[in-house]
C-alpha cells in the first residue's frame, strides 16, 4: 500500500486508500479505533486524510460494516461447506 502510495502521490488517492485499507481488516480496525479515540494527529498527514474520511458518524458505520463482513462472509461460506460434507 505504501509503494502504492508513494508511486502515485500527484494523484488523489484518498478513495483508493479507503478501498486499499478495508482489504485488510487488522488495519481498518486500528484506523477506526484510532480515530474514535480522536489521536489520529499521531498518525501525521495520513491521519488527517483518515479523519476526513472516517472519522464521521458515517465512516464508522462504513468501517464496522466492511469489519462486520470480514466476520459474516468467511463464516457463511464455512458454514456451507460444512453442511455439504458427509460426516
Amino acid at each position: 500500500m505504501l509503494l502504492v502510495m508513494l508511486s502515485f502521490e500527484e494523484y488523489p488517492l484518498e478513495k483508493a486508500t479507503i478501498g486499499m485499507i478495508s482489504l485488510n481488516p487488522i488495519d481498518l480496525a486500528r484506523v477506526v479505533v484510532l480515530l474514535q479515540m480522536d489521536v489520529s494527529a499521531l498518525m501525521g498527514y495520513t491521519g488527517a486524510m483518515m479523519k476526513d474520511l472516517l472519522g464521521t458518524t458515517l465512516g464508522a458505520a462504513y468501517g464496522i460494516g466492511i469489519l462486520s463482513l470480514w466476520i459474516i462472509l468467511p463464516l457463511s461460506l464455512t458454514l456451507w461447506i460444512f453442511r455439504r460434507k458427509d460426516l
